[in-house]
């Protein structure tokens, strides 16, 4: 009688893959990124005194609505005029140039430890924002992200934004981002994070295992307690740490995931009209 087949080694475990998702406006800076460098852009020639007013107003009107998807399709329509004819170069140069003065006193110290300490636990850190993504790049490597996505405008015969939205990373757009950046990084979403302070990031908050409001809206903290999700306040805007900061080489943005972003659009449409 042979003697028994002592078992064979165990492969070894799998580690999950886990990312933090971020928003940006009012959950890691206490500001808005883009009318943080509407002076820049006035100053440039790129906004006319009238647009800045045009934006304010819009992005007032949004603030202070319950966001719907009229208020949001009025965002994206002022986003998309008053971009048109920009060159994509200049505005990630200006955003570049104004982040130590604009952004890095705005971003919340405790945005920054909760950043480290997904940092220290391995995970990835990925943000998620309606911005433009020249505008969200430079942001994104200040904060030491491994990942961002942004709208994505269309370009003209010249390379210049064409006055049209190619991909808007509202709403529901970022919950497409956000499954593209699981289908092509391996992310397993259930163990996954994500941050936000506005209702209209509930597709995003939805997505992952353990959703986070920070500073929520009135909507987003009514549904954060019924669902008994976190709720985080941040309130100290500092100077950036440079502890905070990552030597990396070039992070990938939404552009590298264009092909999968489109498919899961696409497919987010049909179910929609289906």
């Amino acid at each position: 009688m042979s003697a028994p087949r002592r078992p064979g080694p165990k492969p070894p475990h799998r580690r999950r893959r886990v990312a933090a998702f971020f928003d940006l406006d009012k959950t890691i800076i206490a500001t808005s990124s883009v009318f943080a460098f509407n002076k820049s852009f006035l100053d440039e020639g790129m906004l006319s005194r009238r647009s800045v007013i045009d934006l304010a107003y819009t992005q007032l009107a949004f603030s202070l609505s319950d966001a719907d998807d009229e208020q949001m399709k009025k965002v994206r329509q002022a986003m998309a005029t008053a971009t048109k004819g920009w060159e994509p170069a200049t505005v990630e140069r200006i955003v570049t140039e104004g982040l130590t003065d604009t952004v890095s006193p705005t971003v919340y110290a405790e945005a920054q430890e909760l950043l480290a300490e997904h940092r220290a636990l391995g995970h990835d850190l990925v943000i998620v924002s309606a911005s433009g993504e020249e505008l969200i790049a430079p942001i994104a490597r200040m904060l030491g992200a491994d990942h961002y996505a942004g709208t994505r405008m269309s370009r003209d015969e010249n390379g210049r934004y064409g006055g049209e939205i190619e991909f808007y990373c509202q709403g529901p757009g970022k919950a497409v981002a956000i499954r593209a950046f699981a289908e092509r990084y391996g992310y397993d979403l259930d163990a996954c994070y994500a941050y936000s302070d506005s209702s209209t990031d509930l597709p995003m908050l939805e997505e992952v295992g353990h959703p986070t409001a920070i500073n929520p809206d009135r909507v987003l903290r009514r549904e954060a307690l019924e669902r008994g999700w976190p709720i985080l306040t941040f309130s100290n805007p500092t100077p950036l740490l440079p502890t905070l900061e990552r030597a990396t080489g070039p992070i990938i943005g939404a552009g590298a995931i264009a092909v999968a972003v489109g498919a899961a659009a696409l497919a987010f449409a049909r179910a929609i009209r289906n």
